[in-house]
């Protein structure tokens, strides 16, 4: 492939026991980018000082596409970010190049990527549903734990000192005070004669 700017490498590796050598082994760069992190989440240091780097006409180098994402919803983000700088990127193990040129085949795998990553998403949301659903069923509390007891709203709700005053005696913030003397957010339904826990 023709290129205009940098070759630059990003080298991941999940461990510090694995080793880096052998991805890209052989080939030479103007920069290399190398961690070891987890690729559950895109918000890598490494990863994120390569995406600054980065300028248009450079080509990103990456082993596999599993060094650089862990779903295809970060994959998806991640080209689309790098096509938009101008920022090529090729895959060496799948062989494939992503350079954002009107091409219909890269225009085609990306589509696939997308779509793909679309059902991923869809997939996800649905398990939390049916999740929160099973939950609530076996009675289970959803969302942040209250951090006051029952005798605690019931002391504040008689004391006139003030919501900050409050907040700091009892070590929360003040909106967890204006929530408990008001009965809502994480307090709603407690309320003096009807402190039910929900």
């Amino acid at each position: 492939m023709i290129v205009n700017g940098q070759n630059v490498a990003y080298i991941r590796v999940s461990s510090t026991d694995q080793e880096t050598a052998r991805q890209l082994a052989g080939m030479t760069f103007d920069r290399v980018f190398e961690e070891k992190a987890s690729g559950s989440s895109a918000d890598r240091p490494q990863l994120q000082e390569c995406m600054s780097y980065l300028r248009q006409g450079d080509v990103l180098h990456v082993h596999s596409i599993d060094r650089l994402a862990r779903n295809l919803l970060d994959l998806q983000r991640i080209i689309e970010k790098l096509l938009a700088k101008g920022v090529g990127i090729r895959f060496h193990k799948e062989g494939l190049t992503f350079t954002g040129d009107d091409n219909p085949f890269q225009k085609l795998q990306l589509q696939i990527i997308g779509a793909v990553a679309e059902f991923e998403r869809a997939i996800i949301r649905e398990r939390q549903r049916e999740g929160i659903l099973a939950a609530k069923k076996r009675g289970k509390h959803l969302g942040r734990p209250r951090r006051l007891t029952i005798d605690q709203i019931r002391e504040i709700r008689q004391r006139k000192d003030s919501a900050a005053a409050l907040a700091r005696e009892y070590e929360v913030s003040r909106q967890t005070i204006y929530d408990a003397r008001r009965g809502v957010g994480a307090y709603a339904g407690i309320a003096e004669g009807r402190l039910d826990i929900r």
